[in-house]
């Protein structure tokens, strides 16, 4: 436990050094792994963790649905999301910021990224904020926390990686996140109308578009509906696998991007590239973590935090809190998936032997995710933000981020106590188990 607790100091301390995460991992691990038993076991178990996970089919949905992103990014449908969601809703007080949530939600529905989601929505609806005299703290928080759906509403990466790691059907919880994602965007819509009714001056009503407008701007979009349809009802109905999902998804996203006249052969190769580089990026990490998995279960740290939260002799619901709590604190040091791929191994078997539904416990974790993504001092969408507005000091990003990290919790409160939020479309789908 102790050698554990030393290599994890050593993995922050590699950190704030500026080494990228995976290989600050992969250092870590193999370095204690063979300090404890030896470096010709260190280097075995390193080609060997390399190689397993390099050659498990369940993985190559992830570059899948990656690609269908890029794709997505490219036919530039972001601009029509978000002119659609202004038509409906741009005339509120605050309009802009709740178009601002309802376009990522549309624009996550089909790319499956956070970053990506916060990226790309920062460069159309800033600019339309700001002419409209938002408040920058408000403009800068609503992307930054509507780039977190991109971990929640399916198709998610993190759901696709929890799924392979704990043999949890990765159907079972692509449904499930779909009422939690909903739930999500109202809670953000009325954040907005709340805070900019108390703070009057921080998100003036746009204009009103005549019905006919809203009408034609929901005939421009019609293509992420029926990807996000396709997707999404396949895998419903039983009609394909996620893995067949996301190739379906990828070759519809190129089809739509095609039709768009948004692709040409030159996009369409540095697509493959991109895809190719983020897919790369999620694989370091996860051969990191997998390495220092391995140090950190021969330090025994995982049955020590077991026999500790054991000792406590806590209720069941107390403990799924205590474990909360432990994902607050490593959401603000770990990025995301590195933060499931080390985790999973030490409280799955917990919560298992809690009785708790793993489905369940898969949409809260993807939530904890969502939430360290703009949890300080790492927070990726709030430094993504700040490369997209370089001009807004990092404590005025975090100001407006405020409200939402509350309404975070809030919603993560309404599925630990009430379940069924999480459970009630996989189980009239496929069934309770």
């Amino acid at each position: 436990m102790i050698a554990a607790l030393v290599g994890l100091v050593a993995l922050l301390l590699i950190l704030f050094l500026g080494v990228p995460l995976g290989f600050s991992m992969m250092f870590v691990g193999f370095a204690g792994f063979g300090l404890i038993r030896g470096w010709i076991p260190a280097l075995e178990m390193v080609s060997q963790q390399i190689l397993d996970l390099s050659l498990n089919f369940g993985f190559s949905v992830l570059p899948l649905f990656i690609l269908m992103g890029v794709f997505v990014s490219r036919a530039q449908l972001s601009d029509d999301l978000y002119d659609a969601s202004y038509r409906w809703l741009g005339h509120l007080r605050g309009g802009l910021a709740m178009a601002t949530v309802a376009a990522c939600a549309g624009f996550a529905a089909v790319s499956g990224s956070s970053l990506a989601t916060v990226a790309t929505m920062a460069k159309v609806s800033i600019p339309a904020m700001r002419k409209f005299n938002y408040a920058d703290s408000l403009a800068a928080g609503t992307v930054a926390a509507g780039g977190t759906l991109g971990m929640l509403i399916p198709p998610s990466a993190a759901m696709i990686v929890y799924g392979i790691l704990t043999e949890t059907d990765i159907a079972k919880l692509f449904v499930g996140g779909i009422a939690p994602g909903i739930l999500t965007v109202f809670v953000y819509i009325i954040v907005i109308a709340v805070f900019t009714r108390i703070f009057n001056d921080s998100g003036p009503a746009g204009l009103r578009s005549s019905w006919p407008e809203r009408l034609i701007s929901l005939y421009k979009v019609w293509g992420v509906v029926v990807l996000f349809l396709v997707i999404m009802g396949g895998i419903f109905f039983g009609v394909f696998t996620p893995g067949e999902a996301g190739s379906i998804g990828a070759v519809g996203a190129l089809a739509f991007a095609v039709g768009r006249r948004k692709m040409t052969w030159r996009l369409f190769f540095e697509s493959l590239v991109e895809a190719g580089r983020i897919t790369a990026l999620i694989f370091a990490v996860a051969f990191g973590a997998l390495i220092l998995n391995q140090f950190v279960n021969i330090a025994r740290m995982p049955e020590a935090i077991a026999a500790f939260i054991t000792d406590l002799e806590l209720t069941p619901q107390t403990t799924i809190f205590v474990i909360l709590g432990i994902y607050v604190i490593l959401g603000m040091i770990i990025e995301g998936l590195a933060m499931i791929f080390l985790t999973v191994p030490i409280f799955v078997p917990v919560i298992e032997g809690l009785g708790f539904d793993l489905v369940w416990f898969g949409i809260v974790l993807v939530m904890m995710v969502e939430i360290s993504l703009i949890t300080p001092p790492i927070g990726l969408n709030v430094f993504v933000m700040k490369s997209m507005m370089p001009d807004v000091p990092l404590n005025v990003i975090f100001r407006g981020i405020a409200p939402f990290f509350c309404a975070d919790i809030a919603r993560l409160l309404i599925v630990v106590f009430f379940p069924a939020v999480a459970l009630w479309l996989p189980y009239l789908v496929y069934g309770p188990g």
